[in-house]
């Protein structure tokens, strides 16, 4: 499982036009699902997400204090199996990395209805669809999230 972590000031997903998924101050969360994962892999993930300080305190100190958990931020979630995407060879990506779309979609909600257990506001984009995504990042602050097996 790869997490992308963006600390945002805003951000939005849409879907056709429409937007389905928005938020104030928070993490944008980019995931992608990998053949090998497991509930396991979800639970660190999810841990990892809410728990780690990435907020600074309110007086404007640049450190980094603060969880989405402790700021009662929000959550966007979004689906990225081109997280998987091997670039080495030729010039088109492998996508032969990422779990099928079947158990991606699994794992996928699992994490997400983990997330929503922290009590925050958890919005989410479409799974399998062609999304636009919005991001103001905060910082910037983008973090790759890899649990090693």
């Amino acid at each position: 499982m790869r997490v992308i972590i963006q600390r945002v000031k805003s951000s939005q997903v849409t879907v056709n036009g429409e937007i389905i998924g928005a938020i104030g101050r928070g993490l944008n969360l980019l995931v992608g699902i990998a053949p090998s994962d497991t509930e396991t892999e979800v639970n660190w993930m999810v841990r990892k997400c809410l728990d780690l300080r990435l907020f600074p305190k309110e007086n404007g100190n640049s450190g980094w204090d603060y969880s989405v958990q402790d700021i009662q931020g929000e959550i966007l979630v979004v689906s990225q199996f081109t997280l998987y995407g091997d670039c080495r060879k030729g010039r088109r990506p492998s996508f032969s990395g990422s779990a099928s779309p079947e158990s991606a979609e699994f794992f996928y909600d699992l994490f997400v209805s983990k997330l929503k257990e922290s009590g925050l506001s958890v919005a989410t984009g479409k799974f399998g669809a062609n999304m636009q995504v919005s991001i103001e990042n905060d910082g910037p602050v983008t973090l790759f999230l890899e649990r090693d097996s």
